[in-house]
């Protein structure tokens, strides 16, 4: 039987609170913040291997510095490989569809809904992007209600406000410790 492959994982602070980001040998698996819904179940944590950020793969030091440079307004677009793997392909279906959501804009789960041609599957459209397993980089929390309103985020709708406040004006400009 084959030893499942091990996957690497540091963390790192952000004004929002601390990250833990996640590596596969395909690129980047996860990240979650502290204390979110839908963190990954025990068992599938099993092969996970800590590193410290230097001592990490690549990849993982290149998300902690793109995200620090996300969270000081240098940078608004994300240049790392994804391991979306996890996800059923109706889920993966999803999460490709919130890439190209552009930075500062927003759009609503029955857009993503017809992005992927499937415009009955609102609600399943919403269940996949609460389980996106990587927060912030495939950027759910730019899909709002149809009627502008902030609807549900993993990390809370708090954290979803700041985030859309960092990248456009129209929510209220620039992140502060507020």
């Amino acid at each position: 039987m084959d030893k499942p492959n091990t996957l690497h994982y540091t963390t790192c602070p952000s004004p929002l609170g601390e990250l833990t980001l996640l590596a596969s040998d395909k690129g980047l698996a996860g990240m979650w913040f502290e204390r979110q819904e839908h963190l990954p179940e025990p068992s599938y944590r099993i092969n996970w291997q800590r590193c410290d950020t230097n001592a990490c793969p690549v990849i993982l030091q290149n998300a902690v510095s793109q995200l620090q440079d996300y969270f000081t307004g240098k940078l608004q677009r994300f240049d790392l490989a994804l391991d979306i793997s996890s996800g059923t392909a109706f889920q993966q279906s999803v999460w490709q569809a919130l890439l190209t959501i552009p930075f500062g804009g927003t759009t609503s789960y029955g857009e993503i809904s017809h992005l992927i041609q499937n415009p009955k599957a609102v609600r399943a459209v919403g269940g996949a992007i609460g389980r996106n397993p990587i927060g912030i980089i495939v950027p759910c929390h730019r899909v709002i209600g149809k009627d502008g309103s902030l609807t549900g985020y993993a990390g809370g709708l708090d954290r979803k406000k700041a985030l859309l406040q960092l990248e456009s004006p129209l929510f209220g400009g620039i992140l502060t410790g507020s």
